[in-house]
């Protein structure tokens, strides 16, 4: 037990580091980008700062303060000669200052963009060379499993949106919304923050899909689920149903089914997935079902009944063969243009589901710093690698929120530049002065917002799997006599 401890207390204190030294470091090589490109431009640079608000602690070197503040969201270069940001960065220690060229303005308010596309960039070349590990399930168009139903929040279930529009395992998903897609978590992003609606405003998804060679267009209306209330039709990727490992006394055991063996039928039906296989087993109750295995390169079948088993404290049963199911993963290699091209394809689709009125996405979906301390937190439980597949993803997120036309952010710069060299001379600087502070507060109220719903979600998932620890138990016979 102490050396669990142990190990969980390691793990934390290694999980804490990476999500320090990743986001310092994204932040870093923004700013990092926006100071060169100032000292090549020939610019005054009074401050260089990782982080908002009172330092924490810094050093002075060649005219320029460098410091770590306490607010960690973001940071900044102080460029007196590039935007009055006394609101946000201080006050100004430098003498009057010579203007400078609009080309300026832009390249450098631009080059902290570029910079974090560029340390995506080289991450992405490191997972191009070593793969990193992805479910198989996510990287297939190929159905699964169909939910029969789905339970909304309140408890009451409804038929799910997949299993009344006809769709079965097996069926192969080309496109949603008229837009191809190439893995299941395509699928699910199109799903999520689709715009489709009904004459009657009832959320709508066209799902064009493949079977037995012929494509067939299906009509779905998704269901909100979940306390964030977005769109589920209740399909998951299918995967090989290998078997890891068996339960004493159950059925599979006593068939003589072995570690390795993949099931690959049930009832002469192909098999997509292991729940699959449990709707039949419970459809079937105990009557026999006969399964086709594959071991060695030979397939062979074999009759098994399922047997009624005890699977949480509170009496619930199931049907059941008595296996547990491999996780099968796959490492994908994905060159670094395609990479970072599907990290802007992401970004772009949320910023216009945000945007949208027709869809069910809304700022409360978004992350804020716990959300993603959060995400780095569970990617560095389970591989080094997918820690650099979510800062790819971070990185070039925060390359294109910095361009939009908001002030404070990098866009901001770049639209009063503009503004100034249309109308020929200099927005007054109080205007822009107040302009920033206000956009800073709105900032700093967006931030805390999304953290609540962050932390929310935090908490009640955590709950959620500590329930189902404690309820859930290893599976016994309901019937002790077999």
């Amino acid at each position: 037990m102490e050396e669990n401890f142990l190990i969980t207390l390691l793990s934390g204190f290694w999980s804490i580091f990476l999500i320090i030294f990743f986001f310092g470091a994204s932040i870093f090589v923004h700013e990092l980008g926006h100071f060169l490109a100032a000292r090549r431009r020939g610019l005054k640079v009074e401050r260089f700062s990782i982080g908002f608000g009172p330092k924490i602690f810094g050093w002075n070197r060649d005219g320029v303060e460098y410091r770590v503040s306490w607010l960690p969201l973001g940071g900044y270069v102080a460029l007196p000669q590039l935007a009055d940001m006394q609101g946000i960065e201080g006050e100004s220690q430098s003498e009057k200052l010579p203007p400078i060229s609009y080309s300026s303005k832009v390249i450098v308010s631009v080059m902290g963009a570029v910079f974090n596309i560029l340390f995506a960039f080289a991450m992405s070349l490191v997972l191009w060379g070593v793969g990193y590990p992805a479910a198989v399930e996510q990287q297939t168009t190929t159905i699964g499993f169909v939910a029969p139903s789905l339970t909304l929040p309140g408890g009451e279930e409804f038929e799910s949106p997949a299993a009344r529009a006809g769709l079965r395992p097996g069926d192969v998903v080309r496109a949603i919304d008229g837009k191809q897609v190439d893995t299941f978590t395509d699928i699910q992003h199109a799903i999520l923050m689709g715009s489709g609606r009904d004459a009657e405003g009832n959320p709508l998804v066209m799902l064009s899909a493949e079977r037995d060679g012929e494509m067939t267009d299906f009509r779905l209306y998704p269901i909100l689920v979940g306390r964030d209330r977005l769109r589920t039709v209740g399909i998951q990727g299918a995967h090989p149903v290998i078997v890891e490992a068996l339960t004493e006394g159950f059925p599979a055991e006593a068939a003589g089914i072995q570690r390795g063996d993949r099931i690959v039928a049930i009832d002469g039906a192909e098999v997509f997935s292991l729940g699959q296989i449990q709707q039949h087993l419970q459809a079937m109750g105990e009557q026999e079902v006969i399964l086709a295995i594959e071991r060695n390169d030979q397939t062979f079948e074999v009759g098994i009944a399922p047997r009624e088993a005890v699977v949480t404290r509170d009496g619930d049963t199931q049907f059941m063969l008595g296996f547990r199911r491999q996780e099968t993963r796959t490492l994908v290699y994905r060159n670094p243009v395609e990479q970072v091209d599907q990290a802007r394809k992401r970004v772009f689709q949320m910023l216009g589901s945000l945007v949208n009125p027709q869809t069910d996405v809304g700022l409360r979906h978004m992350s804020g710093p716990a959300g993603i301390a959060r995400i780095i937190h569970w990617a560095a439980q389970a591989d080094f690698r997918l820690v650099l597949f979510v800062m790819v993803l971070i990185n070039v997120n925060l390359a294109i929120l910095n361009l939009l036309p908001i002030p404070v952010l990098d866009g901001g710069h770049i639209v009063f530049a503009t503004i100034a060299k249309l109308r020929g001379k200099s927005l007054p600087p109080n205007f822009i002065a107040t302009t920033q502070g206000v956009f800073m507060m709105l900032l700093l109220f967006l931030m805390l917002y999304v953290t609540f719903f962050d932390l929310d979600r935090w908490w009640h998932d955590s709950r959620d799997a500590r329930e189902y620890r404690e309820s859930y138990i290893e599976p016994v016979p309901a019937d002790p006599d077999p």
